[in-house]
């Protein structure tokens, strides 16, 4: 279960941790079922002016955060506790410094990172390396999909190497790859959005259609195959979905079970190439 400290946004923010914590309040071993994960950075004062100490990554942010998250989420410890983004300000001595001592509390267990580039990945684990007796990061989330393939060049390859689990936010593409053409053609919901956004460039539009094509000749659909892409990419732990309805849900769930023929694989690679690996994708 994944969330941040900031979702619900504006004067909402917080709001989605008060739901899960509404939920687990509710009993039968709620809590225990789950592997719960939320995010510390985005500014969450009351009127909307950070000052220093209100966002990002300072220990007295980190702490301040912490508490209040655990108490919207009506729990005694967070699994995974995430760094939504980079803060270039705040060593990351200091950071680790807070979260050891987080750890020590039983308020969280781990940590990971999210929207990270490689080598802040290195450099967090690096440091915390050194620190000795730091658990450093152990997950990465990341912006990536059939449509955004750029993760594989560094950030990727650095979650491999230093054992962190990839875990994609985004795995649609903001609906894109969930059949938007093919909905719209038969009438059913528009592409709203950053899909709508994408559509209305004529070669992209193209790109999508071809994927589409490709589906439909292999008789598969569009957002579990896009799901069931993604569990085959090395390094990733699984993709956070974010169905609206029972039928999406259920469809996710059969991503799991959906095995791609390498006829199939090399398509999708046709249709979306990825940028290689590093440094050759950029060197030659």
């Amino acid at each position: 279960m994944n969330t941040a400290n900031v979702y619900g946004w504006g004067e909402n923010k917080g709001r989605t941790e008060e739901i899960i914590g509404n939920w687990f309040a509710q009993g039968g071993d709620r809590r225990d079922k789950v592997v719960l994960a939320t995010k510390v950075y985005g500014n969450m004062a009351a009127d909307g002016d950070a000052w220093p100490n209100h966002d990002k990554l300072s220990a007295v942010n980190i702490r301040r955060a912490v508490d209040a998250s655990l108490k919207r989420l009506q729990t005694d410890h967070i699994d995974v506790y995430q760094f939504h983004h980079v803060d270039r300000a705040t060593p990351f001595e200091e950071i680790w410094q807070a979260i050891d001592t987080l750890i020590t509390q039983g308020k969280i267990l781990y940590v990971g990172s999210s929207n990270f580039p490689g080598y802040k990945i290195a450099q967090a684990n690096e440091i915390a390396a050194r620190r000795g007796g730091t658990i450093g990061l152990v997950s990465e989330q990341c912006l990536y999909n059939l449509a955004e393939r750029r993760a594989e060049m560094e950030v990727i390859p650095a979650a491999q190497e230093y054992g962190l689990g990839v875990i994609p936010w985004s795995p649609l593409h903001g609906g894109l790859l969930g059949g938007v053409i093919k909905k719209e053609v038969e009438g059913g919901r528009r592409a709203s959005g950053r899909a709508a956004d994408s559509l209305a460039n004529t070669t992209i539009r193209a790109q999508i259609q071809a994927y589409e094509d490709l589906l439909d000749k292999h008789g598969v659909e569009p957002g579990e195959t896009a799901l069931a892409w993604l569990l085959t990419r090395p390094g990733v732990t699984g993709p956070i979905v974010g169905p609206r309805t029972a039928e999406q849900l259920a469809s996710a769930v059969r991503a799991t079970e959906l095995e791609l023929s390498e006829e199939l694989l090399a398509g999708l690679d046709e249709v979306f190439p990825g940028p290689g690996p590093s440094p050759e994708a950029f060197a030659w």
